[in-house]
């Protein structure tokens, strides 16, 4: 029989995500279907190939095997196996090792994750942890640049939406005066639960030199870029695999692999440094890259598949916790009270 397998999803970031999960089921013969949580998700990025479940009725009449999330939450009254694959490489924002009670399994990414997790496992005892590698980067190293024309250094800007960590109103003023500068051209990148009242920012200084680009794949734009500008955003982790340096504004844990810088008057002079590479950064970055995701032969989909084989196979772990509260809050969320 077909495995089959469900994708559960709330936030555009998704597609990016499981899409190499979703290739690595077809080349075995399976299927898969995605469902859909709430109302951010844009409707345009399915293709006509993808099945997408109309309501929660069918998503539990589907039965599937597994169920695959890159969000926190999973209803429990869904079959399968249900698994985390994360949503991003910034462990050092708060709650990504939030245990919560949904999932059988999590598919770490390298070892500073997969340390962590297995402390927990154990500690917990009904989840299992198996390191992957993070499919969202397996077409990173083979996928084409973004396409653009100019010989100046480009700079993407990618700041993450969280209130207490962006930095996307505070450094408007700067990347506003650099941008007039002319001395660079600028890609920027939004997350997509960025307030809108922040991008029309940015939107209003929009140029030849600087575009807000408007993609459910960031991966051509890291491509492109020769250093890349945040604060405390998983970008920061998929940037720095391509062995190319980081500005940082008050990262949250900043480390030496990393130009973090507490002040926008400071971009320029980092700026300046990032485009040297200097040596001792760049070693710097590639040990940092060994931990956070050593793997860059594009098939973390397949190891996740195997994994969800893995625990599917072997004997059962402990039940999880009632979680009661959360249960209930999912279920009011969709409508759905069948027992």
């Amino acid at each position: 029989m077909k495995k089959k397998y469900l994708f559960y999803i709330s936030q555009n970031y998704a597609f990016e995500i499981l899409r190499p999960i979703e290739e690595a089921i077809m080349v075995q013969g399976n299927q898969c279907v995605w469902f859909v949580e709430g109302s951010e998700v844009d409707f345009n990025y399915f293709s006509d190939s993808q099945t997408v479940l109309p309501d929660i009725q069918f998503a539990v009449d589907y039965r599937p095997d597994a169920v695959i999330v890159p969000g926190n939450l999973v209803p429990d009254f869904i079959s399968g196996l249900k698994v985390q694959v994360f949503h991003g490489l910034e462990w050092k924002k708060k709650g990504h090792f939030a245990i919560r009670g949904f999932f059988d399994l999590y598919c770490t990414h390298g070892q500073i994750t997969t340390q962590r997790f297995n402390q927990l496992a154990k500690k917990h005892q009904y989840f299992r942890v198996i390191e992957t590698g993070w499919p969202k980067l397996d077409p990173l190293f083979s996928c084409q640049p973004y396409q653009l024309q100019t010989k100046k250094p480009v700079i993407l800007f990618a700041p993450t939406f969280s209130p207490n960590l962006t930095c996307a109103v505070k450094a408007f003023d700067e990347i506003s005066r650099l941008v007039k500068s002319r001395k660079y051209h600028w890609l920027v990148k939004f997350h997509p639960k960025m307030k809108k009242e922040w991008i029309d920012l940015y939107r209003a200084i929009e140029c030849e030199n600087l575009q807000i680009i408007d993609t459910d794949s960031i991966l051509p734009l890291l491509k492109r870029a020769d250093i890349l500008i945040s604060d405390t955003s998983s970008v920061i982790g998929e940037f720095l695999l391509l062995n190319k340096p980081a500005i940082t504004i008050n990262n949250a844990k900043p480390n030496d692999y990393l130009i973090d810088i507490h002040s926008p008057d400071e971009l320029e002079q980092s700026i300046s440094q990032a485009l040297l590479k200097p040596e001792s950064l760049m070693n710097k970055i590639k040990n940092e890259n060994q931990l956070i995701h050593p793997y860059q032969d594009g098939k973390s989909a397949e190891r996740i598949l195997a994994a969800i084989d893995q625990c599917i196979n072997e004997s059962q772990q402990k039940k999880k916790p009632l979680n009661i509260i959360r249960k209930l809050k999912l279920r009011k969320k969709l409508g759905y009270w069948k027992f």
